[in-house]
C-alpha cells in the first residue's frame, strides 16, 4: 500500500502549516537523547560507511588509457547493446587476451 501523497508545504493553509511544523516549536532538549541501542548503532555505522562501487576480486586500479576514437565508438556501441559498462567490455577483452596467451 502506498503512503498518501503529502501536499507541498507551499500549498498548505495556516492551520495545516502550524500542525505540520508543531514539532519544531519546542526548545531543543538535550535530555531527551539517550545512548544508541545495538540496532541503532548498526544503522549509524552503515550510514557512516563509505559509499561506492562494490569490490570486485581484489579491488580495482584506476588507469588512464588511450584508445583510438573509432575503436572506442565501437566499444561503446557494443557495451550499450549488451547493457554493460565500457570498463566491463574492456575487462572482458583483457581476460580473453590473457587466457589465449597462456
Amino acid at each position: 500500500m502506498r503512503p498518501a501523497k503529502r501536499k507541498p508545504v507551499t500549498m498548505l493553509d495556516a492551520d495545516e502549516l502550524a500542525k505540520a511544523t508543531a514539532e519544531f516549536d519546542r526548545e531543543f532538549i538535550v535530555d531527551e537523547f539517550r545512548p544508541l541501542d545495538a540496532a541503532a548503532r548498526r544503522r549509524w555505522a552503515a550510514a557512516k560507511r563509505r559509499r561506492g562501487r562494490p569490490t570486485r576480486g581484489r579491488g580495482v586500479q584506476v588507469i588512464s588509457l588511450s584508445v583510438e576514437r573509432g575503436l572506442l565508438r565501437k566499444t561503446d556501441a557494443l557495451a550499450k547493446r549488451l547493457k554493460l559498462s565500457r570498463a566491463r567490455i574492456i575487462e572482458l577483452g583483457l581476460r580473453r587476451v590473457l587466457q589465449e596467451a597462456s
